[in-house]
């Protein structure tokens, strides 16, 4: 199952390279040989670059609610009343997924655990950053940067939070209801889920480049699996894996927004800089 895991990457990378900006042929004879002698020196400075920016991204996702307008509220309200209405009936449902499991096939179960665990999804999303920072393909780059931002930034949420809430997963059969905050025990971290938020930054971020539907429909077809898998395996409950969704489109919208200064002056009251340096570690905001 894990070779499924290099072959979909390998796709994924094939296929945005072919829809990516091209890379600048017209450089003259002594511009190549600059760029071979400094290529290190440039790809670690970009490195450097890249890591304060993904730095940058998680603070200010994290900044955002205490700017939050009307709008905002009703998308925060909109997301709690989904989520209210799907643990009503999380029960039934949970009774249904679990069912539909006896008879899902092992090659979609096994796809989706190994598609959401952190191991897989930071390598993928670690491969998608490094073939834009080697081949100097902006466009790739910094769609790993997202991916990277918005999966840590939605990953602390969720870790911090099952630990907090401690709701029993439905193949514990104690019901929706039932929690033991920080108990420490696998068995209650069902809400949310780690694996969906992983799996759905990564998909949410891909998508984003694509302006063809039938492109979207396909990557967002594949991370569907993932938490639909969970649910045959009784790990989550319908509401978990909603809300895990609806965190990691937000922190994906926000960190995309932000990055690309999308309503610069009404978006970004505060922009957040890190800076760095071998014996100094600094944060400044600019009004």
């Amino acid at each position: 199952m894990k070779f499924f895991i290099p072959f979909f990457l390998f796709l994924c990378i094939n296929t945005f390279s072919q829809n990516a900006d091209s890379l600048n042929m017209e450089i003259g004879n002594v511009e190549i040989e600059s760029s071979q002698i400094n290529a290190k020196a440039t790809i670690g400075r970009q490195l450097v670059l890249d890591g304060k920016q993904i730095v940058d991204n998680i603070f200010h996702s994290y900044s955002r609610p205490y700017y939050w307008k009307k709008d905002n509220w009703l998308d925060f309200g909109g997301v709690a009343i989904g989520t209210v209405l799907l643990y009503s009936v999380d029960n039934d449902t949970s009774r249904f997924f679990m069912k539909q499991g006896e008879k899902a096939p092992e090659f979609l179960k096994g796809f989706g655990y190994y598609f959401g665990s952190p191991q897989n999804n930071y390598g993928i999303t670690s491969a998608v950053y490094l073939t834009g920072l080697f081949t100097k393909n902006d466009k790739i780059r910094n769609t790993g940067i997202l991916m990277i931002s918005s999966a840590t930034t939605a990953g602390l949420i969720q870790t911090f939070a099952k630990a907090l809430v401690g709701r029993a997963r439905p193949g514990a059969g104690e019901g929706k209801s039932h929690f033991e905050p920080f108990s420490g025990q696998p068995a209650y971290r069902s809400f949310p889920s780690g694996h969906t938020i992983l799996v759905a930054t990564t998909m949410f971020s891909l998508a984003k480049q694509f302006e063809n539907p039938w492109v979207k429909a396909g990557i967002y077809s594949v991370g569907s699996i993932t938490p639909v898998s969970r649910m045959w395996d009784g790990a989550h409950f319908f509401s978990d894996v909603f809300l895990s969704a609806a965190i990691s489109y937000f922190v994906v919208e926000g960190t995309y927004r932000y990055m690309n200064h999308f309503d610069d002056k009404k978006y970004r009251i505060i922009k957040w800089n890190i800076n760095a340096s071998p014996n100094m570690l600094g944060i400044t905001g600019i009004f």
